[in-house]
């Protein structure tokens, strides 16, 4: 498969064109601005055949509007969110496969972030929108923290030469926590030291493994010792279960300005 290609929208998005079987065709994954993709389309010369949205919030879904003006593609979303121009709607256990695309993604329902939020996994590849981060996850607007560290372990469960294209370039910041959680964590001030690395160059920390993210991502790490003592400690008592210990971390995150 060629290479999945970053299209750079507003402050710190990532809208992502998937490449499919036939050169030349591609979907557009979480397209939150049109102009973006209308330049990437054409700089490269490349035909839409798909759009596929993980949640409703406005920097994934406002170049829908536009796009749809364009082309007359199919656009797949969740089907517990009203996202106005999606006309395949999709939930746990379908499948996404646009014919044109020559590709197949299994729907995942990972709420959290939002209630309805989905992930789109297929071809060791994983399209998670704001569930998960490299390093992170997203915030807690619509759904509890038990449904997200749920949702979290599933995507973690998934084969650890998964490749994560999430839909933020957050990890500076988010390694900046990881370290604050576990200091003595050398995987994590290493990963640190190769982002600012690629930062300074102005490319990309994405995509990033689920077996990188077991070892650097303290939301995935809930049940390590080092990570449990630490959110005890933030928390000022002892904390019993990993959901206790993933909500506390969630909060202490929310927060941190380091």
């Amino acid at each position: 498969m060629e290479a999945i290609l970053p299209i750079p929208a507003f402050s710190d998005n990532y809208i992502w064109l998937i490449p499919g079987t036939e050169p030349g065709n591609v979907a557009i994954v979480d397209p939150g601005d049109a102009d973006p993709v209308f330049a990437a389309l054409e700089a490269r010369g490349l035909r839409p055949v798909a759009v596929l949205c993980t949640h409703h919030h406005w920097d994934h879904v406002g170049g829908l509007p536009e796009l749809r003006e364009r082309y007359n593609i199919p656009v797949y979303g969740p089907r517990n969110e009203p996202i106005q121009g999606v006309d395949r709607p999709v939930a746990e256990g379908e499948t996404v496969a646009p014919p044109e695309l020559g590709l197949r993604f299994q729907v995942l329902e990972v709420p959290g972030h939002t209630r309805g939020h989905v992930a789109y996994f297929g071809h060791g590849l994983l399209f998670c929108g704001d569930t998960l981060f490299s390093a992170g996850c997203g915030r807690l607007f619509e759904g509890t923290a038990g449904q997200m560290h749920a949702s979290l372990s599933r995507l973690a469960a998934l084969p650890g030469d998964t490749r994560l294209y999430c839909a933020h370039e957050y990890t500076l910041g988010n390694l900046r926590f990881a370290r604050a959680v576990e200091p003595d964590n050398a995987t994590i001030r290493e990963h640190l030291d190769r982002c600012r690395a690629l930062g300074r160059e102005h490319r990309p920390t994405l995509p990033s493994t689920l077996a990188l993210e077991r070892r650097i991502n303290p939301f995935l790490r809930v049940g390590e010792p080092a990570v449990r003592q630490a959110a005890s400690a933030w928390a000022g008592r002892t904390l019993e279960t990993e959901a206790e210990i993933f909500a506390t971390v969630r909060r202490w995150k929310d927060g941190f300005r380091g």
